[in-house]
């Protein structure tokens, strides 16, 4: 049985079976999108990010490092995906045609895509997103002429997607709480002695057996000075006593995470890391009751760049005080469609979701990170997380 008769057999029994919201909230997406595209001149829109993918048709793997595309036109939706991926495009995706591959047959992309392109005159890629792959575009230019593809297909989606429905409010939700699960666990272990690796171990348990699926990013766990390097993770390193341990953990639910950090201490926390938490809450503070509609990124980036400016000679801060959150895939949770940073001019609407993740280094010595998953509304933003803003200390 090849890839085609095996789509047919799966379609007959399985077909959409784990879609994982109702039609009609696909369906309304659908419509946000082309609704868009008119007044943008866009014929349709080429695909190849797939949390993009995800967000109009459900499709959902784990295995997203090979080609797929997505054609969005007014009259169809048509996936391309290998061979290996025709399960998981019948039982999750609701769309008009699927096109197959061989998985090692990459040449046989462009024929089929060229043809299901070849009627549109102009059409809208994703020049930034993930899955874009070189070859294939030049292929696609090559025959069906560069003039008719335009980049601005990523913006038209991102200014919909980063607008929350209530189905995705209610998928953060439930990211939330498992995420919360995880935290509690893994802080129950801390202690001078276990490793960082012990740690993420048991937080990683309870995140799996509270209902986390596959996770876009694994739980992060360092500490001591390693905490003040960013973005490394645990690696067997063992726990000093009154240490600080950093933990940033995010869930995945329906492909949606909501993100939090929390610091606990091996010990008894000093009053210079007592500091560090009382100025992350000062910044989330700041943030919180600036991002309501009408303001800018901007706007709460320097309102939180006001409250940091007394400390920023000795502290390290990544200058991103929140990116929005919402459905993704590995290697990131990170959503890619705004950011709350110097410079960024887009406006805050009702229901878009940010993490704020404040995280406060001092160089070769240790850090202090505390965060909540927010959600904006016309009066500031509100956590979507339950973090309780303390160090917790293990006075072992």
């Amino acid at each position: 049985m090849d890839h085609h008769a095996y789509r047919h057999a799966l379609a007959s029994t399985l077909g959409v079976s784990e879609l994982p919201f109702p039609r009609t909230e696909f369906a309304a997406r659908l419509v946000r999108v082309r609704g868009a595209m008119r007044p943008a001149g866009l014929d349709a829109l080429l695909l190849t990010d797939p949390a993009d993918i995800f967000y109009l048709t459900g499709y959902h793997t784990f295995e997203v490092s090979v080609h797929t595309a997505l054609v969005v036109s007014a009259e169809r939706l048509v996936l391309q995906v290998p061979s290996i991926e025709t399960g998981p495009a019948v039982v999750t995706a609701v769309v008009d045609e699927i096109l197959g591959y061989r998985w090692e047959g990459i040449g046989e992309v462009i024929e089929p895509l060229a043809e299901t392109l070849t009627a549109y005159r102009a059409i809208g890629l994703d020049l930034y997103g993930a899955g874009l792959r070189l070859g294939v575009i030049r292929e696609l230019q090559a025959r069906l002429g560069s003039e008719r593809f335009r980049d601005d297909g990523g913006t038209l989606v991102d200014a919909i997607r980063i607008i929350k429905t209530p189905a995705e409010l209610d998928c953060l939700g439930e990211s939330a709480r498992i995420t919360a699960a995880g935290l509690a666990a893994a802080e129950a272990v801390i202690a001078p002695g276990v490793t960082d690796s012990d740690i993420a171990a048991e937080g990683s348990r309870a995140l799996l057996a509270a209902g986390s699926e596959f996770m876009s990013l694994q739980p992060i766990v360092t500490s001591g000075r390693r905490i003040s390097v960013i973005h490394v993770n645990h690696k067997r390193n063992v726990v000093e006593r009154d240490a600080p341990v950093f933990l940033e953990f995010g869930s995945a639910f329906q492909r949606y995470t909501a993100p939090m950090m929390r610091t606990a201490v091996a010990g008894r926390a000093s009053a210079e890391m007592q500091a560090l938490r009382d100025l992350c809450r000062a910044l989330f503070e700041a943030l919180v009751a600036e991002m309501r509609p009408g303001h800018t990124f901007d706007d709460a980036a320097r309102a939180a760049e006001a409250v940091f400016a007394p400390y920023a000679d000795r502290l390290f801060f990544s200058g991103v005080f929140g990116y929005a959150v919402g459905a993704q895939f590995p290697p990131s949770w990170v959503e890619g469609t705004g950011y709350i940073a110097r410079g960024q001019q887009r406006e805050f609407a009702t229901d878009m979701v940010f993490h704020l993740p404040l995280c406060l280094r001092r160089p070769g010595e240790w850090g202090v990170g505390i965060s909540d998953t927010v959600c904006v509304t016309p009066k500031g933003a509100r956590a979507i997380t339950d973090n309780d803003w303390r160090l917790k200390e293990t006075l072992a």
